[in-house]
This record gives structure tokens, sequence and C-alpha cells, in this order.
């Protein structure tokens, strides 16, 4: 018999130069996956996140929601990369490592260093994957490479905010950080490619990633639109495809998508309208898109007979798949999300236990996810300098004197 599995990337070690949202997203589903996730943060500061609103507070001690949330399951590494003596500590560390994690901005760790092309020869098998806006991958380099770059600016390039909002309103970003979360997620199965390639090759690589590139990808149908049909879509109706978006019911809205004619026509039958799935005006995407200001008024009124509920219900009875536009309260009271177990509880010891969304997909064969709480500043400082490194406690002490590290 086998020993009982773990989760997937357990023996897993990876040190995250990381900040903001990117990086620590990347990092924390590596580690709901099991890796042992170091964190580096500056002396005294920490990660920026730390102290961004909105904060929980409990018996004076207070600490940064978004921080908590994607930093779990992580230890914290105090450790100034400025001075010298704390480069030889993270050179030590980078040796013991199979991933590290860099989204800082661009050339910060080659200004000092400490860059993959630094240190690859120390450890072959390390896989660093470098986060920027526009890519740093020789070969790869663009006009725009050495640019700082935030989630709101790859949806704006990438043709994404182009799209988002009405056609009589300015271009609208998504949802705060969705550039970033992404990129995270695009980051983590890189790393998940290249630790697998590692098996295969015995050597580590550089994964590069690239918020525009990440959100031109998902911006694949503009891509393909203007590829073979010449098109660009624009905010409003899409050109070829109505009913589509948020629709108002008695007492809250709906979210309706029909792609095609049988998705219509079941539309029509449960609204008691079979007359227009054969009316011109309606036979197909694009016809519907072109006549959407006498089809929309006609859905609106059947609707406005209709809790929420009872439009959900009847319109998923009839084949059209359907869901509320839920708020948050919503969420938390949905059966199926907490039937999916997606709401975490996380436990804090100094402020209390809150939940968290759980990192997707279930896997059947693991066990489920690790529910730590994000770290406080360098309070794995002293574990991993003694028990990953082997340092003495006069050396750590030496270090923590001169300001190298602090100790939580």
């Amino acid at each position: 018999m086998g020993r009982a599995p773990g989760r997937p990337l357990v023996g897993i070690r990876v040190i995250g130069l990381e900040q903001y949202m990117a990086g620590p997203y990347c990092t924390l589903l590596l580690a709901d996956a099991g890796a042992e996730v170091i964190k580096i943060e500056r002396p005294k500061r920490g990660d920026p996140r730390r102290a961004m609103p909105p904060f929980v507070e409990k018996d004076g001690i207070k600490k940064a929601a978004g921080f908590m949330g994607y930093n779990r399951n992580k230890k914290s590494l105090a450790l100034d990369l400025q001075k010298p003596e704390g480069q030889e500590v993270f050179k030590d560390l980078a040796a013991s490592a199979d991933v590290v994690v860099e989204n800082l901005r661009p050339g910060a760790m080659k200004k000092i260093g400490l860059s993959y092309s630094d240190l690859n020869e120390l450890n072959p098998g390390l896989i660093w994957a470098l986060i920027s806006g526009f890519g740093q991958l020789e070969g790869y380099r663009g006009p725009y490479s050495d640019r700082p770059s935030f989630d709101i600016v790859a949806e704006a390039m990438s043709g994404i905010m182009h799209q988002v909002g009405f056609k009589d309103r300015p271009p609208s970003w998504t949802l705060y950080g969705m550039a970033d979360i992404y990129t995270g997620m695009v980051t983590a199965f890189g790393i998940m490619q290249a630790l697998f390639m590692r098996t295969q090759t015995g050597q580590g690589q550089l994964v590069d990633s690239a918020m525009l590139d990440n959100m031109l990808s998902l911006n694949e149908a503009m891509v393909t639109l203007f590829s073979t049909a010449g098109q660009s879509p624009s905010r409003g109706v899409p050109k070829n495809l109505f009913p589509r978006g948020a629709f108002q019911t008695k007492d809250g809205y709906i979210a309706l998508n029909v792609p095609d004619n049988i998705i219509w026509g079941r539309l029509c039958q449960a609204a008691g309208r079979e007359d227009l799935i054969d009316d011109k005006r309606c036979n197909n995407g694009t016809e519907r898109a072109a006549n959407a200001d006498f089809i929309q008024p006609i859905i609106e009124k059947w609707l406005s007979g209709l809790t929420r509920e009872q439009a959900v219900d009847q319109l998923n009875e009839a084949g059209v798949p359907t869901g509320p536009v839920n708020c948050a309260e919503d969420i938390f009271a949905d059966p199926q999300v907490a039937a999916r177990g997606m709401l975490m509880p996380i436990n804090d010891p100094d402020v209390g236990e809150f939940k968290f969304a759980r990192s997707p997909p279930h896997l059947s064969a693991a066990p489920d996810l690790p529910k730590n709480p994000a770290p406080n500043l360098g309070a794995d400082t002293e574990w991993v300098l003694r028990d990953v490194l082997g340092y003495e406690e006069n050396h750590i002490k030496d270090l923590a004197d001169q300001d190298i590290i602090e100790l939580g």
C-alpha cells in the first residue's frame, strides 16, 4: 500500500518576492496546493498591502483584510535585500528552493545581482516566475518591457476596458484586481508546467508572465472577431448576440444569455411568447441584436411580474441557463456556495475568524486545503534561518542586531 496522499505540492519550497496582488495570489494558489511558501518582506514595513484598508481590529490589533485573504498558508521572512548580508541570506535560501515568484518593479532584483540569470548556476533546478506588466524574457522584450504596471493598465491595453460598460458612457474596468488575479492563476499554471518539465530534464527555467499577455489571451473573442470578420467589439449590445445581460425582476436582477436559436425558443416558450420564435426580427443573434429595442421591453415586461427566484426557477426549468445577480449578502447565504465549501473559515489568533474564498478546484484524492492564517511580519524569520538554512543562534542574533532581519 502507498502512503496517504497529501496536497499535490507538498515538498515544494516557494520563495515569494511579492507585493500587492498578482504575486501573492499566485503563491496563495501554490500554498493552498501544499507548497511551503516563504514570503520575503521588508523589515518594519512588510508588503504594502499590510497597510491598505479595509482593516479588521480586535483588542488594539489591526490587520488589513486584503492581506489576510491573499497570504494565508504562508510564512513570513523579514529580510533586507538591499544590504549585502541580506543578499547572502537570499542566496542561501534560493539554493534550497524549487520556485521563486517575483512581482517587483522590472529590473529590481537584477540591479542587486539576485535575478534568475545570477542564480540559476547556484541552483540549476530553480524555477523563477517573473511577473511584470509587459514581459522580461529575452527575445520577447518590447518597447514597454521596463514600464511598471497595475492591473487596470493591462485591462485597458488588452482591449477589455474598451468593451465594458455602455456605448454612451466612458470605458469601465471590470473588477478590482481582475488582471492581478488572472495573472496569478496563469503564472501558477506556468509554474506547474515548469515543475513537470523539470521531472523530465532536471532543469529549472524562467517563467515569464506578462499582465498584458494574460489579459489579451483572456480577450480572445475580440482578437478572433477582428481577425476573422474585421469587426471590433465595443461597449453596448454585442453585434451578434442578444439577449445578453442583466434583466430586472420584481426584487432584483437576473443574468440572461441567449447564444443560439435553441435557447431563444426556450426563452420564448417560458415567457409565453411563442410567436417570437419565427419572427423575422428574431431569426438569429445578429437580427436580435439589431432589434434589441423591440425585444428588450418584451422581456422586461414579462420579468416585471416575477420575483428573482421565480424567474430563475422558471427559466432553468425551461432549459435556459440563468442565475441571480448576487451581492455579498446573497453569496454568503447561497446554499450552492455552502455545499461547495467555497467560503473557507480562517481563524486568526489576533483578530478572530473570518471567511475567505477557497481556491478551486476540488481534487477527489487529495485532502482539503490547509487553513492557516496570514503570518505576522517576520513571524517565521527565526524558523527559516535556523531550521531551513541551519544558521547558528549567534549568526541569527548578529543579523537581527544589524537590522538585516526582523524577528516576529
